[in-house]
């Protein structure tokens, strides 16, 4: 392994800022790829584009300007955040940023890319988890649910003991004639 591979280092945080969701897709777009790999995001475009084959849908496709106008408004993308936008981005699924390592044949273009693959599968193993939780807390509520209406018969036949209604009583004793 070269030296190279050792000082290239990004943050995780820095790689899942920069991982949208698109068409349902988790996506990273190509100018954020651009900046990590150390490319001009012309040069990554033109890279893909003389690849085309090796990128089907899944693995790449590009945002429709509906899309780019719903992304710029969800992600509060800035003036100066726009320069890199003026055309509709390329987005690259975990597949497809693992394909670009295969065209992008630099050192710093592979050492950057396995640390993006890693966080993809981190977030894969935290989404995982998450829906086992999630699956847990839904059959806990399904579970109180049942009990929440199980208590509501208990709390109304205990409240009922606790006030009976009052009718009026009969008088006990000896009676006189006319009095009832």
């Amino acid at each position: 392994m070269s030296t190279l591979n050792h000082q290239i280092t990004v943050a995780e945080e820095a790689i899942m800022n920069k991982i949208y969701v698109v068409r349902g897709q988790k996506v990273m777009i190509d100018r954020d790829l651009a900046v990590l790999y150390g490319v001009e995001t012309k040069r990554l475009k033109e890279a893909v584009r003389r690849n085309i084959a090796r990128f089907p849908e899944d693995f790449m496709f590009e945002m429709s300007k509906e899309e780019l106008e719903s992304w710029r408004t969800q992600n509060a993308t800035s003036k100066e955040d726009k320069q890199g936008l003026r055309y509709a981005p390329f987005c690259f699924s975990e597949q497809g940023v693992t394909m670009l390592s295969c065209i992008l044949n630099s050192e710093r273009a592979i050492a950057v890319n396995i640390q993006v693959i890693r966080v993809f599968s981190k977030m894969r193993e935290m989404l995982l988890a998450h829906k086992d939780i999630l699956l847990k807390l839904e059959q806990l509520e399904q579970k109180t649910t049942a009990h929440d209406k199980d208590l509501q018969i208990i709390f109304t036949a205990l409240k009922k003991l606790l006030n009976p209604p009052n009718p009026p009583r009969e008088r006990i004793g000896f009676k006189r004639s006319g009095e009832e």
